[in-house]
């Protein structure tokens, strides 16, 4: 791992890794690892807003229906 590199500019990012270190099926689970942090971390606040919301919606739902501690 002494041959790699990574650049990292306002564009783009580059990275080198020899091949006779590293398979192609590494590649790919290490891409598919990134985009999958990135889908996580870029979550927008509207998606928490509505998520939070739904939860409030089924919660409305339960105070319906009596509780056994009201008796």
């Amino acid at each position: 791992m002494t041959h790699s590199s990574l650049e990292i500019t306002e564009q783009e990012y580059l990275i080198k890794l020899p091949r006779d270190h590293f398979d192609l099926g590494f590649i790919y689970q290490l891409i598919k690892r990134i985009q999958t942090e990135q889908l996580f971390l870029h979550k927008t606040d509207h998606e928490s807003e509505d998520d939070i919301l739904s939860r409030n919606s089924f919660g409305d739902q339960d105070s319906r229906f009596d509780n056994l501690s009201d008796k």
